[in-house]
């Protein structure tokens, strides 16, 4: 049971774990995450380590205070947190085709191919279900937004029954690709256990 437990806050945590591109994968493979560094795991996009790269996101990943873009025209803004809603919905109820059309196509984070074969084995095997809240543009250029959620996480394995729920921050990266803005990374940190 143990073990089970453990293979099921692994999953947890690459889910959680996020798009970082091969250069900047140091926290894969690393004690903490739960994987041999020899694994290639496509749900690893959105996370970089604390330690890397902070100017990447528009916020630093520990602190309370989130600030709003200001400069985001209003027909953007409403495009951008439309693809937010269509990617945690559409992973939500396990709609495969419109989440991975809300996936960049040349991603900075992660490879597209190997995305799309463990979002069909995630749906396979688990049922997870994402709740966010205090959604905000926190940066955007014409090229690239950046879009902060504070994440509930609900994960159940389905031939064992494991559950496991966590909370945490996320920052989506969007980046626009024939016009629509697609995920391109995400970086997450999860909450401290209590």
């Amino acid at each position: 049971m143990k073990f089970k437990y453990m293979m099921v806050l692994a999953l947890i945590s690459i889910l959680l774990s996020a798009c970082a591109s091969e250069e900047d994968r140091g926290g894969a493979g690393s004690v903490s995450d739960g994987e041999t560094s020899s694994e290639n795991n496509a749900l690893e996009h959105g996370v970089k380590n604390q330690d890397q790269e902070q100017s990447d996101v528009g916020f630093e990943m520990s602190g309370s205070d989130i600030e709003e873009a200001q400069d985001v025209p209003a027909d953007e803004k409403k495009a951008i947190l439309a693809a937010f809603d269509t990617y945690m919905t559409s992973f939500n109820n396990e709609d495969f085709e419109t989440y991975m059309s809300v996936i960049a196509k040349e991603p900075e984070g992660f490879d597209y191919k190997e995305e799309e074969e463990m979002i069909k084995k995630t749906f396979k095997e688990y049922k997870v279900k994402r709740t966010a809240e205090d959604v905000t543009v926190i940066k955007y250029d014409k090229s690239q937004a950046q879009v902060f959620a504070s994440l509930a996480i609900s994960l159940e394995q389905e031939s064992t029954g494991a559950k496991l729920d966590r909370t945490g921050r996320q920052v989506t990266v969007f980046a626009k690709e024939d016009g629509n803005w697609r995920v391109s990374s995400v970086y997450f940190i999860g909450d401290v256990a209590e």
